[in-house]
């Protein structure tokens, strides 16, 4: 079946256009007509184009069996473990781009969750079944979302194990409707205003430092935890938050107008750490920032509980009541830095 046509200009006037099918199989037709057979080889990463001869002294047939020969051959079960090439998949494909921390993650499930199970498993011979019952056992921990996750991550290890000529199809696509549905839970928030307005009370009062300025901060500003605690003192110019694309969940630059009483609040706190590279640095360290238990534990300290307000409540918290008060979706949802997934309305 034919996956992509692909168009190449050679020189003023001729272009060569080339069809290719699933298994890297093409048929190139050139200006003059001639129809010539070529196929995508990958190894180790790299790819390389071999000529299988012309059409139609070559036919179609013919041309898929030299296709399986050669990918039969030029193929070691060393070369097309599962283990292989999720490791290779991680090289090529995750570590250039992705944080450390994701990698992290990415390698505790390769080398934990699935290896131990299909690691030795030739790619080409793997089958929906066996990838199924190695995602159950994840299942069976409790662990929901992490199986969803795993199952995510096998698709994109298998299609490129397809691109790269290892394996025939992403067996892992065959597992969407057999595993549990996630449950979606809401984080823990207030949206009573006169519990608003205690919650703002208990903070003022029942904290002092850095860590009360931490939660006014995130009340105003209702960023993410993470681009609270990793704000720098260079990322804010007079009433604006700059906040730069690698920092954000969805990788784009998010600006955030600050109001009167932020900006009173880092011209405090400005005061308590304005040496340091963060708004909020480390007890420990100030070239690190604070951790991302500072504030919850700060919450627990106030007396509320874990099922009555989270950090990331405070998001929840401004949605709910900007909503109540009229104020148009669009600019809510784009202030809380969510990105529109039909692309004509954002």
């Amino acid at each position: 079946m034919i996956t992509d046509v692909e168009i190449r200009k050679t020189k003023p006037g001729d272009r060569v256009i080339r069809l290719v099918d699933e298994r890297g199989l093409s048929l190139e037709i050139r200006p003059t007509g001639r129809k010539v057979w070529k196929l995508r080889i990958w190894k180790n990463g790299k790819e390389s184009k071999k000529t299988l001869g012309e059409y139609p002294g070559v036919s179609l047939m013919r041309a898929r069996q030299i296709r399986d020969e050669i990918k039969s051959s030029s193929t070691s079960p060393t070369d097309t473990t599962f283990a292989k090439l999720a490791h290779e998949w991680l090289d090529v494909r995750m570590r250039p781009t992705k944080a450390p921390r994701y990698i992290e993650t990415l390698v505790y499930k390769i080398d934990t969750l699935l290896i131990p199970h299909i690691g030795d498993k030739i790619v080409r011979s793997l089958t929906a079944p066996e990838l199924l019952q190695v995602i159950r056992k994840i299942e069976a921990r409790g662990t929901i979302e992490t199986a969803r996750r795993t199952r995510q991550m096998c698709g994109q290890i298998l299609r490129y194990g397809v691109a790269t000529g290892r394996c025939d199809r992403d067996v892992a696509a065959d597992l969407k409707g057999a595993l549990q549905p996630v449950k979606t839970t809401h984080m823990a928030t207030i949206i009573d205003p006169a519990r608003i307005g205690q919650l703002m009370r208990d903070i003022d009062t029942g904290l002092v430092g850095q860590i009360k300025y931490a939660l006014l901060f995130q009340a105003y500003t209702f960023a993410r935890p993470g681009e609270l605690r990793k704000a720098e003192w260079i990322e804010f110019d007079g009433a604006t938050w700059k906040i730069p694309a690698e920092k954000m969940k969805m990788k784009r630059v998010h600006w955030v107008p600050l109001s009167r009483q932020t900006v009173e609040v880092l011209n405090k706190l400005k005061e308590i750490s304005g040496k340091s590279r963060y708004l909020f640095p480390s007890i420990r360290s100030t070239v690190k920032p604070m951790s991302d238990a500072t504030v919850l534990a700060a919450l627990r300290r106030l007396g509320y509980t874990q099922e009555e307000m989270t950090g990331h409540g405070f998001r929840s918290m401004f949605s709910t009541i900007a909503n109540e008060h009229g104020w148009p979706p669009d600019v809510i949802e784009r202030q809380l830095a969510h990105v529109q997934k039909n692309q004509v309305r954002a």
